[in-house]
């Protein structure tokens, strides 16, 4: 079955939004190579949301320091949640230590594959699709990446 996952972190205070959106596009082509390898990833999105902006969408050409951005990471997964976060931290573990940089608490994760538990409970605790009241989650098929790779 497909689980999902909605990790918000607020980003260090002071941060601009031009610095996390260059950060994040140096990490992306290995985020999709790891994807790809480990194959239980239906969906993934990296968003960037600015909490003093009405619609929360941030000012993508502003350097100046901001004390309201949040980045979040958003996926539907197959199979059980430990084995998904260790399969990443396995093949990610230098992108999610560029990306807890960036996050409010980050620093105490870091060298993420020596911090393996406390990364896993910081993605728990902060995976707001797990929850209440954001526990709903429809999924239109019960069949895994996997099976929908093999019969397409």
């Amino acid at each position: 079955m497909t689980r999902p996952l909605t990790l918000l972190s607020p980003v260090l205070p002071g941060t601009s939004a031009a610095t996390v959106v260059a950060r994040l596009a140096l990490l992306l082509p290995q985020i999709n190579a790891a994807l790809e390898s480990i194959g239980t990833v239906h969906f993934a999105r990296l968003i960037l949301l600015d909490r003093s902006q009405p619609n929360l969408q941030p000012d993508l050409l502003s350097i100046l320091p901001s004390d309201n951005l949040v980045i979040g990471i958003i996926t539907s997964f197959d199979g059980d949640f430990q084995k998904y976060i260790h399969d990443f931290v396995a093949q990610l573990s230098t992108e999610f230590d560029t990306l807890l940089s960036l996050a409010v608490g980050g620093a105490a994760l870091t060298p993420v594959v020596d911090h393996v538990a406390e990364f896993e409970a910081f993605i728990a605790e902060n995976n707001v699709s797990e929850h209440i009241p954001n526990t709903y989650f429809y999924a239109a098929y019960q069949h895994t990446v996997q099976d929908i790779l093999a019969a397409i």
